[in-house]
Parts: structure tokens; C-alpha cells; sequence
């Protein structure tokens, strides 16, 4: 039969095989399981940073109320998303306003006099950085995660398996897509 050229050694390689691929699925996604929860630490300082910057700046702020309202809304709904993808979006939302706030803020004087709220928004920006270098290490496993699952051979035991694709963590930042205006 068909077996006849094979020694009783293939089988149990094939065996060794699967298990090592498997094993190496497992860890992959525990460092990329790892790797999100870096990210959810940081998003979760942020969203107090800003609670506690809103909280300063309403004082000064009667008449800009709607942007300091929509801030509270959008962290809200960022702490309350769930999924990669949903998250991306409820951060890039947040970031849009807070851009909006900042601008206010800077028209402000008593503002820009106060040293608590100049302290946070100077914490949210180093903060950024933090989240950058979360979401690059995130997205790496991510993708390394993703070659393996869609690549043969590998591929067979991550379908067995029922390992999924992981979804890339990428923020709309206004300011990172804003090309500088350069003229001579």
C-alpha cells in the first residue's frame, strides 16, 4: 500500500510536528494577548489623565462646555469599547477632541498660567509616546501571530485549532496624518 515506503518513524514526526506547531500558535497569541494588555494599561492612564484635565479646565471653560461635554462622552465611550478595532476607533475619536480642547485651551491665558493643567496635558503627551511604543509591540506579535496562521503548513493546525487572525491596532491621530505646510 501506500505506506509501504515509509518507515513507522513518519508517522510519529508528523505528531511532533503538530505539537510544536501548536505549541508555538499558543505562545504567539499569549504575547500578543500580553502585548494588548500593555496598551489597555496605558489607554486606562489616559482616560484618567483626561478625566482629571477636564476636571481642571472646566472652571475656565464655561463657554467652550460643549467640547469639554463631547471629551466626556468620547472617554466614556472609549472605556467602554471592547475589540481592537472598536477601541481604534473610540481613541481616534477621543484624540480628535482632545486636539480641539487643546487648541481652546491655548487661546486661554489663565490656562496657560495654570501649572496643574499645563502639568497634565505635558503627562497626556509623554503618555502618547508610551501608547505609541505599546501599540508598535502590539501590532508586531500581531503580525507575526498572523503569518503563522496563514502559512502552510502551519496553517492546517491553526484552522484545526480554531486560531484566528488578530486585527492590527492603528489610531487616526489629526496630528500624524497632518502633512506640514512648507512655503518659501
Amino acid at each position: 500500500g501506500f505506506f509501504r515506503g515509509f518507515s513507522n518513524r513518519e508517522p510519529v514526526l508528523v505528531v511532533v510536528w503538530a505539537i510544536s506547531v501548536y505549541n508555538r500558535l499558543i505562545n504567539m497569541r499569549t504575547l500578543k494577548e500580553e502585548g494588548w494588555s500593555g496598551i489597555d494599561v496605558q489607554l486606562k492612564r489616559r482616560h484618567d489623565l483626561i478625566g482629571n484635565l477636564v476636571n481642571t479646565v472646566k472652571g475656565y471653560m464655561q463657554h467652550e462646555k460643549a467640547v469639554l461635554e463631547e471629551i466626556a462622552r468620547l472617554r466614556t465611550a472609549a472605556q467602554q469599547a471592547s475589540g481592537v478595532s472598536n477601541v481604534a476607533a473610540a481613541e481616534s475619536g477621543l484624540n480628535q477632541a482632545l486636539g480641539r480642547l487643546f487648541a481652546v485651551m491655548e487661546n486661554h491665558p489663565d490656562l496657560k498660567a495654570n501649572e496643574n493643567a499645563m502639568h497634565l496635558q505635558e503627562s497626556l503627551s509623554s503618555l502618547e509616546e508610551e501608547i505609541q511604543m505599546a501599540r508598535r509591540y502590539y501590532n508586531a506579535t500581531a503580525r507575526d501571530l498572523n503569518i503563522v496562521i496563514q502559512s502552510f503548513p502551519s496553517s492546517i493546525i491553526a484552522r484545526r485549532y480554531g486560531f484566528e487572525n488578530a486585527d492590527f491596532f492603528e489610531l487616526e491621530n489629526a496630528a500624524e496624518a497632518a502633512v506640514p505646510q512648507v512655503s518659501f
